[in-house]
């Protein structure tokens, strides 16, 4: 394998399968600056596909640690009125945006709950720019990641170029990229392949689901007839918003979860993992958070705003997923919440419907945390009292 000419490819694929550059378009990346070599690569790909202009910020972890250590913790949280402008004026103009990230998992280490929490928040509190510009602009965005020397030695037992190498092969796998596809078509193919899958489940017109496991997970979770888990149509330019991505999802109702889910996967908030948690929901709403360590900043965040402690997402994903049967764990999101099924506190991927005002849920936060499991059974309920099994074993039962 010629890495540096897969690298392109990769770089080819974000550019024109995930965000779909169209001409004259800004582009706005946050890259890790671990992964500026690449971010320099996708931007000469984005500007053969005709962006006007690809705007660059980096994300230095490393800087903002320091600064969470001796600033006033309100002024890390802050977002600056010029990040907040900058960011604005280029998407008034009808810019799209990616983000670029890298993982250096031991970086936090050291670092106090709430110093990690307000690195955080800052960090989140840009990127809700995007995102409300994604919601109300309709433009495109795109999530992917970077392999480092960092995070290839933390989930390897490899060392230096060697794991980075073999990193940057697992994660060309995972984006289902080889060295003769064709990435459009191949993409093409597998949207076409989850939405087929998401209007088989829209067509049992669940009203709810009901998850079990065997460490402990007992929760229903209720839909509504907006909680569609098929897309319908297409937006005016289409773009594929995670790469890579297993997960169908929709966005259930706000007042309607209720029981235990215990997570089945790490989670990484502020640079910080947070293992072995769960949470239990009472009418929607979380009504405690259960962790021995990271319980500070779990319940912080579920604190963030009056709406951060209900659910904003419920997403299905076969346990036995190419990124599941890797035999890895991520300690990131976005790879790790397409191993398996996975749910999101805060913000609804819809806005609530005319008529329906607060059906669904918002908020500043959407943060994913992973809950499927090799022996997770999903029992949904229709509209008629029909009890149909979706899943069985961790994987699809229709």
């Amino acid at each position: 394998m010629d890495l540096e000419q897969m690298k392109r490819k990769y770089a080819y694929t974000l550019a024109r399968v995930g965000l779909n550059v169209q001409k004259g378009q800004t582009v706005l990346v946050e890259a890790a600056i671990e992964g500026w070599q690449f971010t320099s690569i996708f931007a000469e790909e984005c500007y053969k596909l005709g962006a006007g202009n690809v705007v660059v910020s980096y994300l230095d972890q490393a800087n903002l640690k320091v600064a969470a250590q001796y600033r006033p913790d309100e002024a890390v949280r802050r977002v600056e009125e010029w990040e907040s402008s900058m960011y604005q004026k280029y998407l008034d103009e009808g810019a799209c945006y990616v983000r670029l990230e890298g993982v250096n998992p031991k970086l936090m280490e050291g670092v106090s709950e709430k110093q990690s929490n307000a690195i955080f928040a800052h960090v989140d509190g840009v990127r809700n720019i995007m995102r409300r510009a994604s919601r109300e602009k309709h433009c495109q965005w795109l999530i992917a990641m970077v392999p480092t020397v960092e995070w290839a030695e933390y989930i390897l037992d490899k060392k230096g170029e060697e794991a980075l190498t073999e990193l940057w092969d697992i994660l060309l796998k995972l984006c289902y990229i080889d060295e003769t596809n064709d990435v459009v078509e191949t993409w093409e193919r597998l949207r076409e392949q989850k939405a087929s899958r998401g209007k088989a489940v829209d067509a049992l017109g669940l009203k709810k689901l009901h998850y079990t496991a065997s460490n402990g997970t007992d929760l229903t979770v209720e839909l509504t007839p907006w909680s569609k888990f098929g897309y319908e149509g297409r937006p005016a330019v289409t773009f594929t918003p995670n790469i890579p991505t297993e997960e169908i999802c929709t966005t259930p109702a706000k007042y309607g979860t209720n029981g235990v889910v215990y997570a089945s996967r790490p989670l990484v908030l502020g640079g910080k993992k947070i293992e072995n948690f769960g949470f239990r929901f009472a009418q929607g709403k979380v009504v405690e958070v259960l962790a021995d360590e990271g319980k500070e900043m779990l319940e912080a965040l579920v604190a963030t705003d009056e709406n951060a402690g209900y659910l904003g997402e419920a997403a299905l994903v076969e346990y036995h997923s190419p990124i599941s049967m890797s035999g890895l764990v991520y300690y990131t999101t976005l790879i790790d919440e397409n191993a398996s099924c996975h749910l999101a506190l805060g913000r609804g991927l819809n806005s609530s419907p005319e008529g329906h005002p607060d059906l669904f849920n918002d908020s500043t936060i959407h943060i994913d945390f992973m809950i499927g499991t090799a022996d997770m059974r999903i029992v949904g309920t229709t509209e008629t009292g029909e009890e149909v099994e979706i899943f069985r074993n961790g994987d699809f039962a229709i």
